[in-house]
């Protein structure tokens, strides 16, 4: 394909004394400002230099939902003042709405204005100020820190790994005898000399149709193998369960993290638990339960209630004292979800992170929609699974969970690699 043909590049043909001479122009899909600054350093320019022009070239959209029509209007008027737009409902102009949303649309330079001018404006104004420039700041850098306890782990830096130890006797290990304590451990050191970044260690099956497990079996199943693992395997624990007094118990042992299928919507005492502990914690989107989430599962705007959830839930932690840098959200492929939803939701990964404002665990590993879409049983996915992590993390994955950890690793690390996320030098030591 020549340039001419090429929707990346422009030609520009000027004319000198001496001739034409043929000017390339291309475009550049940039989503950092880690990647602007790389981009100037590669023209020379200064680093000060550097440091000023790249909040000028991250262009963010942040939306502020269910406003006052002055709020709304203040919002635009504020943004348009710097150079920057806002889009509200039209009813704003005269108040004929009670309420709308604002969509602002400007760079993190202009979200650094916003702040400021809004800083004398009413406290509500203060905090939306406030929180959009964290937002732009965040999203733009694409380097999370995630605090588990006493653990910082940087989703975003480059992609981690969540090594699967089911302790079931009905999961997607395809019959291993994972059941027996001692063989769970040793694939759990297994997992961890292969590359996983977190252990995650879970007691009851919540695939379509399972049915639920006492606590007390649960942790009959769990709890040996976190006290082993914490001992023989240096990497953080993550305790899959719904059930808070499994949480306590496992976070007792020194578990880091809590993946909650339930996202917060189970037991009302997990978020105390969590808050408590100052434990990381995946908040999932279930569509019903285990036992009906693929029952028909339907949704009039599939993006919009995900955003609508995962702000509601993390909501709902921050008021029992669980902070942001805590959370990371996990959109719950196969949860309640047709093929056609998990295909939306893996294309719209990028959508859902800058919504939510914190990395994104994406797990798909041997689940059925790849068994549907290939026709193969489970024991024949990995290809498969391959395929849908290296697509979940170049449309925004910042964590992906698997159970094939040796592949899947080198996966990331060649998707990480080609969408120049992170650097050589970190995915060769990391």
């Amino acid at each position: 394909m020549t340039d001419e043909h090429c929707s990346l590049w422009g030609v520009v043909s000027l004319r000198y004394q001496n001739g034409l001479r043929r000017m390339r122009l291309k475009h550049l899909h940039i989503d950092t400002m880690v990647q602007v600054k790389e981009e100037l350093e590669r023209l020379g320019v200064h680093p000060q230099g550097c440091e000023i022009m790249a909040p000028k070239a991250v262009v963010r959209l942040i939306k502020v939902f269910d406003v006052k029509p002055w709020v709304a209007n203040i919002l635009k008027q504020e943004m348009l003042s710097i150079g920057a737009d806002a889009g509200v409902a039209y009813g704003c102009i005269d108040c004929s709405v009670s309420v709308s949303d604002v969509l602002l649309i400007g760079t993190v330079s202009h979200y650094c204005q916003l702040k400021a001018k809004l800083e004398r404006q009413s406290p509500q104004l203060r905090e939306i100020g406030e929180t959009a420039l964290r937002m732009a700041l965040e999203e733009s850098s694409a380097r999370w820190v995630w605090q588990c306890r006493d653990v910082q782990l940087h989703p975003g830096a480059r992609t981690l790994v969540m090594g699967i130890i089911n302790v079931t006797p009905d999961s997607f290990s395809n019959g291993d005898p994972y059941l027996d304590p001692k063989s769970a451990v040793e694939l759990g050191k297994r997992l961890a000399a292969e590359g996983a970044d977190i252990l995650d260690i879970g007691g009851e099956s919540t695939r379509p149709g399972a049915q639920p497990v006492p606590a007390d079996e649960e942790m009959r199943r769990v709890l040996p193998v976190i006290e082993q693992l914490k001992a023989e395997a240096q990497v953080p624990i993550s305790l899959d369960t719904r059930k808070s007094e499994v949480a306590q118990a496992g976070l007792d042992l020194g578990v880091e993290i809590i993946n909650d299928v339930t996202g917060l919507r189970g037991d009302s005492r997990m978020k105390d638990i969590v808050a408590r502990a100052r434990a990381g914690l995946v908040v999932m989107h279930m569509h019903g339960t285990p036992q009906t989430m693929q029952l028909n599962p339907s949704y009039k705007d599939l993006l919009g209630e995900l955003e609508d959830f995962f702000s509601t839930q993390m909501q709902v932690g921050n008021e029992a004292g669980i902070m942001p840098e805590q959370v990371v959200i996990d959109p719950g492929i196969g949860f309640g979800k047709t093929l056609a939803h998990n295909l939306e939701i893996l294309t719209n990964l990028a959508r859902l992170r800058s919504a939510a404002a914190r990395p994104v665990l994406v797990g798909v590993s041997r689940k059925s929609f790849i068994g549907k879409i290939l026709d193969l049983p489970v024991e024949e996915r990995l290809e498969g699974t391959a395929a849908a992590v290296a697509a979940a993390v170049l449309n925004g994955a910042d964590i992906v969970r698997v159970h094939d950890v040796k592949a899947m690793r080198r996966v990331v690390r060649m998707v990480d690699a080609l969408a120049n996320r992170g650097n050589l030098a970190t995915q060769e030591n990391g």
